[in-house]
């Protein structure tokens, strides 16, 4: 059994959205942005959560491998996993020896092509099947003001993957008065066209359903009345997004 650790915020047995088929989920702590519309903050911290071997998730994972038809498997979310890449490739790994479909649900925030990380990325790419890619907003400066963090590694992430022949779904998280601008969605929507490996897009509508935690953990939610986007305002961002 190996000695990396990593430190699972939480899981899901039973997940339907995060990858194809049903899926067993792990979300992970530590998340370097700061979304304000973020519905996990207790996630943040690196600190926290529970510590599993490699070995100790996926056996956890496995049990439930009955209900993987039709494409199904694990996926690690966060949080952010690739703050813990070295126990995602190392379960990713152990899947992939199994059989087990693998996906990464991730903002890209940590990616960058500097040593180690990048060759370290690329063992990881090796043993993922599906990367679901966050991108928030393509405006780097409203990046900026949304996350804390700039995107032009996130928008080279993508490039890498598609070059590298990796798949990928695309998703954006529509805030009405925040990531609604029509001429950002039609740059996103340019930017997504680039790309070749992108198997879906999908606009995921803000909700507040998380607003709780901020006043359990004591952090200012900035979005404050802010209400979820309506049906038509989500139908014209995919208009945009999933020509």
């Amino acid at each position: 059994m190996s000695n990396i650790i990593g430190h699972v915020n939480s899981v899901e047995s039973f997940g339907s959205v995060d990858g194809p088929g049903v899926r067993f989920m792990f979300f992970m702590q530590g998340c370097p942005m700061r979304c304000k519309y973020c519905h996990n903050p207790e996630t943040w911290k690196y600190e926290g959560g529970t510590d599993y071997t490699p070995e100790e998730a996926f056996e956890q994972a496995y049990r439930f491998k009955s209900y993987w038809k039709g494409g199904g498997g694990i996926t690690v979310s966060g949080g952010e996993a690739l703050m813990q890449m070295d126990f995602v490739t190392e379960l990713f790994r152990i899947a992939h020896e199994h059989g087990v479909n693998t996906a990464l649900d991730t903002s890209g925030a940590p990616f960058t092509r500097e040593e180690p990380f990048f060759s370290e990325f690329t063992e990881l790419m090796e043993v993922t099947d599906l990367f679901i890619l966050d991108i928030k907003e393509i405006d780097d400066e409203k990046h900026k003001s949304l996350t804390g963090h700039t995107n032009a590694n996130i928008l080279d992430m993508a490039r890498f993957l598609s070059d590298s022949g990796k798949h990928m779904w695309i998703r954006n998280v529509l805030v009405p008065t925040v990531t609604d601008d029509e001429g950002d969605l039609r740059s996103l929507a340019a930017f997504i066209d680039t790309l070749e490996t992108v198997d879906r897009v999908e606009v995921l509508p803000y909700h507040t359903l998380g607003l709780y935690k901020y006043e359990k953990l004591g952090i200012k939610y900035s979005l404050e009345g802010i209400e979820p986007p309506t049906k038509e305002q989500t139908a014209f961002a995919e208009s945009i997004l999933k020509r």
